[in-house]
């Protein structure tokens, strides 16, 4: 798919006061280790963990609050209809609130798979339904941590496989607090590791059906 706009940014959009109230209430929460899509919910043992850490090591909590949809859709709408996209999507999954403090990451990944959602209930509104905006909304501003920077690899495929360094995209624009970056779910992109502080942000995948 060619598109022109890899990613739509709005500078400091939300208030202070509410990335405050996102962190105080995910941080009231039960914590969880960041997972990879490949692992599930299963226990998983330790060998699993340390190949799971070498790929992506935070901790994060799940929301689904209505006031926290209410403020984040309309930039969603926006970004899609303003970057050219124009995605039919449906619905949003669960808020992922993630914490990335001393060393930790998310290297190289995409948000979308090659196959939809398989849900055991066909009556699920995720079945049959892919990824296909993604949504990072920064709720500490760039100031208040080290590392941490979210890079774009503007080219589908794995950049493992080419010289990562003559296509790298730093999304500045990400720093000040309250920004939020809408890319399309299959571009690649990273969180490199935080070397002082720690980084909150607040993460949203919106679905629909697959690409004709």
């Amino acid at each position: 798919m060619n598109i022109s706009n890899y990613y739509w940014h709005f500078p400091a959009a939300l208030t202070p006061k509410f990335c405050d109230d996102v962190i105080a209430y995910a941080n009231s929460q039960e914590e969880v280790m960041a997972r990879t899509g490949g692992y599930g919910d299963r226990k998983l043992k330790k060998e699993e963990i340390k190949d799971l850490k070498r790929k992506r090591n935070s901790d994060l909590v799940w929301l689904n609050d209505t006031w926290i949809y209410k403020e984040l859709h309309p930039y969603v709408h926006k970004a899609n209809e303003m970057a050219g996209w124009n995605f039919d999507w449906e619905r949003s999954e669960s808020c992922q609130f993630t914490k990335y403090k001393l060393n930790q990451y998310y290297d190289w990944h995409c948000d979308s798979w090659d196959k939809p959602y398989d849900r055991k209930d066909p009556n699920n509104p995720e079945h049959g339904r892919i990824r296909k905006l993604s949504m990072t909304c920064q709720l500490t501003d760039g100031s208040e941590y080290t590392g941490g920077e979210l890079e774009f690899d503007f080219r589908n495929y794995d950049p493992h496989m080419r010289d990562e360094a003559k296509h790298l995209r730093r999304a500045k624009e990400i720093l000040p607090k309250g920004s939020i970056i809408v890319f399309p779910s299959f571009v690649w992109h990273r969180v490199k590791p935080v070397t002082a502080g720690t980084r909150y942000s607040l993460v949203v995948w919106h679905l629909g059906k697959p690409f004709k």
